[in-house]
């Protein structure tokens, strides 16, 4: 019997912020060192617990949680995320819209399947989350990736979108709030974003994950809400707003003309249908979720966890010669640039297992981003302020006088 080999689609696959350097990161865990792992949006690894909602929620229904529940998701929970998605101005959808997912991570691949052939693009954003990337090439599509421009506040370059449209171009993704860059996209961006696939007949794919946790007074708009001639499929989910990455709760919603989606709606059916159901018990807790907007705003006003852990970040950031940075206004994390010519930084990752071995402290080099250039990483700003304060001083104290060799 010959050696059992990788298939071909597994080729470009990548995951850097659990790849080879967390890896690392674990065997220096093993031989004692204490680690800070800045690499993974997981509010729980950093303290933040339960919220009363959701535990009340378990525990008046966890009986309900035992057997299979519906394909789609459980009717409360789709109906509870129909209005909810409603509430944000997206029009014409119904319960049945809406399929509930073991986190968004298993719902971007029913959203890509059912819709490429080998060879079809998707854009995809520089830089952006992987499992984007990732999930197109093993749909049998190819990524083609539009540049988010740092000298305009990480906007998506709509010139550079433009350009990179094929005859074989199914779909874009937009990801707002974006991650890496923490950056929310204002309502003229998305409009221009929209004009572009009404004019190329693009599908869109819109992650707004990071959604419920915008600061400084911004709102977060929902582009199917300024799209509703046009397909959208809008996903979301629980883990970051309420601190939930363990339940594996998200979900997709489909909006615009059905006519143009109900063949494309069939093949997730297939999808979902094959696989039974989503994880019944995170089910329970999204129609409490959904009424508590307590927890999420709890955490982004100043004196809230989220909030005040960036202002640490970005005031400590700031000291540091050789980087620059745009103050993200969403989510939890910010994108730095590193000056690649002071510190001779050729390979990101080098730079990332360097700053791992001199201050046991993990990050993740922009390429793991699908950012081309070397002088990129990002930072999980999830750890108590003074931790995080702590840690950019270390940051900034190894990279005093780094050359990389």
């Amino acid at each position: 019997m010959g050696e059992i080999l990788r298939a071909k689609r597994m080729e470009n696959v990548h995951s850097d912020i659990r790849g080879p350097l967390f890896m690392e990161a674990l065997k220096l865990q093993e031989q004692g060192a204490n680690v800070l792992k800045l690499n993974t949006g997981n509010p729980a690894a950093f303290g933040f617990g339960l919220p009363k909602s959701i535990e009340d929620a378990l525990a008046n229904h966890i009986d309900k949680g035992v057997g299979y529940c519906d394909f789609k998701g459980m009717p409360a929970a789709r109906t509870a995320i129909c209005e909810y998605e409603k509430s944000k101005g997206i029009k014409g959808i119904t319960p049945d819209d809406v399929f509930i997912g073991n986190g968004v991570s298993e719902v971007v691949s029913f959203a890509l399947f059912p819709l490429l052939n080998d060879g079809d693009e998707v854009l995809v954003p520089s830089p952006s989350y992987s499992l984007w990337g990732n999930s197109v090439y093993l749909a049998g599509g190819k990524p083609v990736f539009y540049k988010c421009d740092e000298k305009a506040d990480w906007n998506p370059d709509i010139k550079d979108i433009r350009s990179k449209i094929t005859p074989k171009t199914k779909a874009m993704v937009i990801i707002n709030p974006n991650n890496p860059t923490g950056m929310l996209y204002s309502e003229d961006v998305l409009k221009e974003l929209v004009k572009v696939a009404r004019e190329e007949k693009l599908l869109l794919f819109v992650d707004e994950i990071y959604d419920r946790l915008v600061m400084d007074g911004l709102k977060h708009v929902s582009l199917a809400s300024l799209a509703d001639d046009i397909p959208v499929i809008t996903l979301n989910g629980l883990s970051k707003s309420h601190c939930l990455c363990g339940y594996r709760c998200g979900w997709m919603v489909i909006s615009g003309p059905k006519h143009l989606t109900e063949d494309y709606k069939q093949g997730i059916i297939q999808l979902t249908s094959m696989r039974l159901c989503a994880n019944a018990l995170a089910q329970l807790v999204i129609p409490a979720a959904l009424e508590d907007m307590e927890t999420p705003a709890s955490m982004i006003r100043p004196g809230g966890r989220i909030y005040e852990q960036r202002q640490a970040a970005v005031s400590e950031l700031r000291k540091i010669d050789g980087i620059s940075f745009v103050e993200n206004n969403s989510a939890f994390y910010v994108f730095p640039k590193l000056d690649v010519k002071k510190f001779n930084i050729t390979n990101d990752k080098k730079f990332a297992h360097d700053l791992l071995h001199a201050e046991n402290i993990l990050v993740v080099p922009g390429s793991g981003f699908d950012w081309d250039e070397p002088d990129h990483f990002r930072i999980v700003m999830l750890p108590e302020a003074e931790v995080l304060r702590d840690a950019v001083k270390r940051i900034g104290r190894f990279l005093d006088g780094y050359k990389q060799k």
